[in-house]
């Protein structure tokens, strides 16, 4: 029945500012956006071996948390401690620092400046099945 996530979808106030720092941390501009011209209230990007998709959404479509909060999905880096640092560098604020999990996993989260969660792990399962 369940297949797999189809997209992570995030929230923001200043969707200009917001496409500009997700296209800086992706190393991408989305690859849709809609409308097409004039404001952007929506965009999307595919990243990573399995080309997951993000996407923002303006929140005038769902309203904004008074502080970073809802689901955390994670996104697997292959170097925890320096993914951290550079979303701090560009302006996201640490939640949960680098934990240990056991075995080879760590986890971390973040608020982007748009107030989301995005949480990072580095697990060998994910690694293992993805090389």
């Amino acid at each position: 029945m369940f297949r797999g996530l189809a997209n992570l979808n995030l929230v923001a106030s200043d969707m200009d500012a917001a496409v500009a720092w997700y296209s800086q941390v992706l190393d991408a501009p989305p690859y849709f956006v809609r409308p097409e011209t004039g404001p952007v209230q929506y965009a999307e990007w595919r990243f990573g071996d399995d080309e997951d998709e993000l996407a923002l959404m303006s929140s005038a479509y769902r309203a904004v948390l008074p502080s970073p909060g809802g689901a955390l999905v994670s996104i697997h880096v292959d170097d925890i401690r320096a993914a951290l640092e550079r979303l701090m560098a560009v302006g996201a604020t640490e939640v949960d620092p680098v934990t240990p999990r056991g075995e080879g996993w760590w986890s971390a989260s973040v608020a982007d400046p748009f107030g989301n969660l995005l949480g990072l792990i580095q697990s060998p399962h994910w690694a293992a099945q993805h090389r």
